[in-house]
């Protein structure tokens, strides 16, 4: 027998994204991480908009949901929509969740939606056809040429 037989690599089969996502550990991760999403989502749907942006759910576990809030004074401002927000969650969730907690923390990012690129205004692109002219680096020239031409 030689000794690259040996190797424990060579007995194992290689791991793939699907071989990983399909594993039962994490497949109920997913399944959690998604569920929380989802219900992070529908509950602070009727909060106000500026509230909305600075709290995210953290977990619902053992009859208590945590809330993750930017700042004490957005603790302080969700606390007072708890009543609503635990009735709701009840609701939503179905789960018997009587305590109601918020902790100070940065939150994760979110993703934006992609917003619709503006159109380039024919002043703007005019204003980098002058600039470009002014340039002596012809590459540099030919991008600013490029990025006025979007407004045509």
């Amino acid at each position: 027998m030689q000794p690259s037989d040996r190797s424990p690599a060579r007995n194992k089969a290689p791991l793939s994204a699907k071989s990983i996502g399909e594993s039962a550990p994490v497949a109920a991760l997913l399944a959690r991480a998604r569920a929380l999403d989802a219900l992070d989502r529908q509950l602070r749907q009727p909060l106000p908009d500026a509230l909305r942006r600075q709290c995210r759910l953290a977990t619902v576990q053992s009859g208590r949901i945590v809330f993750l809030a930017s700042s004490s004074t957005w603790a302080a401002k969700l606390r007072l929509h708890q009543n609503a927000i635990l009735a709701h969650a009840r609701t939503t969730s179905g789960l018997p969740i009587e305590k109601f907690a918020v902790k100070v923390a940065a939150l994760p990012p979110v993703p934006r939606e992609s917003a619709k690129p503006k159109p380039l205004s024919k002043a703007s692109a005019e204003h980098l056809r002058l600039v470009a002219r002014s340039l002596a680096d012809p590459e540099l020239r030919a991008a600013y040429l490029k990025l006025a031409s979007l407004a045509e």
